[in-house]
């Protein structure tokens, strides 16, 4: 596991003063016991908080490189390569899909999503001709201004460059900063806004519920789900901050047990369902709150809109309630239609207050915020692209043992991507745990398939006016019976004959 001691102050010029006392605070653990942020020493990792922070604000440069090889070469060697596990996988899953009288593994996938391969190549192919140019025009602009601002690597970006220089244009062109931000936007004060934005949706409360189940870890929390008349309905547990000898990267809600009518004990007539949403945010400090940036706020609302859709379920069918049995393509549904909720100018000043003053965010910076939500966002979209293009080409044309290795593959689509090459050595592919220890093999492209539709439902309620309270409780309820609530519970002929449309016929139709 890649880990980093860094003793000089010029080393770690740039690095914001949040992430330093974080990485202060790992250095006292590895026993450097007089370890500070103002003097160091310093521990970085490849978690994420660590890792974004030395991308986006280092101005070390060989310290990003090192950083950024180390992150993309992640369990790809030694007794921790997991390039033989996934060649195993891939050479099962393609097995299978023959013994099931299918051609790939790719096809056995999409029995169970609302596209087909040829839909979900045709997508990817439609968003990357209205990325691939916007693209290149983010590149021009960020050479430009790295030329404007005397960087000697301005000629030759490199992939450990480009978020150090976006986050500076970002800044310049937006008048935003977000170390200027994170004040206002600490994990509780978020968490409030998003049960009272709940509420006000899908008419329920959420109380906390610590002790009344045990926890894992003491920073754990425990949660209860009450209906409009006050009684349980779900639970659900939230387990917020990073720690990186325990837990990967990234954000995820799982279940931990559904509804169920079958499986129901002491009298009830329905086991209630039981869910855990897991972030890596920036951890508290001995004197400071959990401080978030608002993409890590996004990340808190998108698995949030997983889990209401794993809670809310009115099915009792256990192998058909929450998201169980719901195309997978659409599963993302919930989680992006929230995500929306953090742009809109209400909402973000319900949850932005200082930690300290309990000022609220400055209405300039607001502003800044919700302008810079598109920043960048052809360059963002071609990185989501790659990741969808190489799940699918390892899905349904890789031959285990062929002329292509997995690798061989991820370039060719990479190619097509990334306006800079992928690194030779490149194996990200060796922790694209979504494909490989998850449920989206052939699958990623459901991130793109299932925000048009997201779109689509939260511009119904921007036409039926965000200013009601009456009107969005009404379409809040709509989308919590017609999305949320019913689960995967239809027959395999309504499924494939409304493939396309049947999850918005209640909602918008």
């Amino acid at each position: 596991m890649f880990e980093k001691i860094i003793t000089d102050k010029k080393e770690v010029e740039g690095i914001p003063l949040t992430a330093l006392t974080v990485a202060a605070e790992k250095a006292v653990l590895k026993g450097y016991a007089k370890a500070t942020a103002d003097d160091g020493p310093w521990a970085i990792t490849l978690d994420g908080p660590s890792y974004r922070s030395v991308l986006q604000h280092s101005c070390n440069r060989s310290l990003r490189e090192e950083v950024y090889r180390a992150h993309v070469t992640r369990a790809s060697d030694g007794t921790l390569n997991n390039n033989p596990i996934i060649e195993r996988i891939l050479e099962l899953r393609l097995e299978k899909a023959k013994l099931l009288g299918y051609s790939n593994f790719a096809e056995v996938s999409m029995e169970t999503k609302m596209a087909t391969i040829d839909k979900a190549k045709d997508l990817l192919d439609k968003l990357h001709s209205a990325s691939w140019n916007p693209a290149i025009k983010d590149m021009e602009d960020l050479r430009n201004f790295a030329i404007a601002h005397g960087a000697e690597e301005a000629k030759d970006l490199n992939h450990w460059d480009i978020n150090f220089w976006s986050e500076r244009l970002r800044e310049s062109k937006y008048d935003i900063n977000e170390e200027e931000v994170r004040p206002y936007l600490s994990l509780p004060k978020v968490i409030d806004g998003l049960f009272k934005l709940t509420r006000k949706l899908f008419d329920i409360d959420i109380e906390p519920a610590d002790g009344a189940a045990p926890v894992w870890n003491k920073d754990v929390c425990f949660y209860k789900i009450n209906d409009c008349s006050g009684s349980p309905i779900a639970y659900f547990y939230f387990d917020p901050y990073s720690r990186p000898s325990e837990k990967r990267g990234g954000a995820w809600m799982d279940v931990v047990v559904g509804r169920t009518r079958v499986l129901s004990c002491d009298g009830a007539s329905t086991r209630l369902p039981i869910a855990h949403i897991v972030c890596n945010q920036t951890p508290p400090t001995q004197d400071k709150p959990s401080l978030m940036t608002i993409r890590e706020v996004e990340a808190v609302f998108h698995e949030f809109g997983h889990a209401v859709q794993h809670m809310l379920t009115k099915q009792d069918e256990g192998l058909v309630s929450g998201s169980k049995g719901i195309e997978w393509d659409a599963v993302e549904i919930p989680s992006q239609f929230m995500e929306n909720w953090c742009y809109q100018r209400d909402i973000i000043m319900s949850i932005a207050k200082h930690y300290e003053t309990g000022e609220s965010l400055p209405e300039d910076l607001c502003l800044s915020i919700l302008s810079a939500r598109t920043f960048r966002a052809g360059s963002q979209l071609l990185r989501q692209l790659r990741y969808a293009g190489v799940d699918l080409e390892l899905h349904s044309n890789y031959v285990p043992g062929g002329p292509e290795s997995i690798y061989d593959i991820d370039q060719r689509v990479g190619k097509k991507t990334h306006i800079i090459p992928l690194l030779p050595e490149d194996r990200f592919l060796c922790s694209f745990d979504h494909i490989f220890a998850d449920k989206y093999a052939a699958g990623y492209y459901s991130y793109q398939w299932a925000e048009v539709l997201a779109y689509d439902a939260f511009a119904a309620f921007e036409e039926a006016g965000l200013d009601n309270d009456q009107t969005l409780r009404e379409m809040g309820i709509r989308f919590r019976e017609t999305i949320l609530a019913l689960g995967g519970g239809k027959l395999p002929n309504e499924v494939m004959q409304h493939k396309e449309n049947y999850v918005f016929c209640n909602l918008l139709g």
